[in-house]
């Protein structure tokens, strides 16, 4: 069993993790348990009902309802250690932004920077053709990169705001495609 989280950030890409979701757990022999992290911006790109009912979802308002007192869990410490894989799929700019520079202020970006990084962290960006070309992006990619991060690379498209460009996150297909020869290979 390999655990799987996958963590969404406020990029419209989210609207493809139901198809994530479903890649992940039907794939051909892998068996996975995911748990999902989101950011409060990313849920206004998925409908929970769109969610197999089996799978957790956590976000901010759990974190905070998790912990009362002194030795309560911690979620992002739990979530961390339960993962074998975080894939951060999409990862919207300003969440690239704040993992790159050690910014924990959510969920999300404390699972990230509570995470053991001997384990595989990847990385989906996902942003508008100008945001993702801009000097920065590199230099924050470059930054997760060599902290042994893993990137699948954005692909080329017409993006949902109309323009044509680099910064779409790559398709489901061959996210699930590179988890599953992780997995795999990982195994030998």
């Amino acid at each position: 069993m390999v655990r799987i989280l996958i963590g969404c950030t406020g990029s419209v890409a989210t609207i493809k993790l139901p198809q994530l979701i479903n890649g992940l757990l039907n794939l051909d022999d892998v068996n996975v348990e995911v748990r999902i992290c989101v950011t409060e911006h990313s849920k206004h790109f998925y409908n929970e009902i769109d969610i197999p009912e089996n799978i957790n979802i956590f976000s901010d308002t759990d974190e905070w309802a998790a912990w009362s007192n002194r030795g309560d869990p911690v979620l992002h410490i739990e979530l961390a250690k339960w993962a074998d894989i975080f894939l951060i799929a999409p990862l919207d700019a300003n969440t690239l932004a704040k993992i790159s520079n050690g910014i924990c202020d959510n969920l999300l970006t404390c699972t990230a920077r509570a995470w053991d990084v001997s384990k595989p962290l990847i990385f989906c960006p996902a942003m508008n053709t100008k945001m993702y070309e801009h000097p920065l992006t590199y230099t924050q990619v470059t930054c997760l990169k060599s902290w042994g991060y893993i990137e699948i690379p954005v692909i080329e498209k017409v993006l949902i705001c109309g323009d044509t460009g680099p910064g779409a996150m790559a398709e489901v297909t061959s996210i699930v495609a590179f988890l599953k020869d992780l997995i795999i290979n990982k195994g030998k």
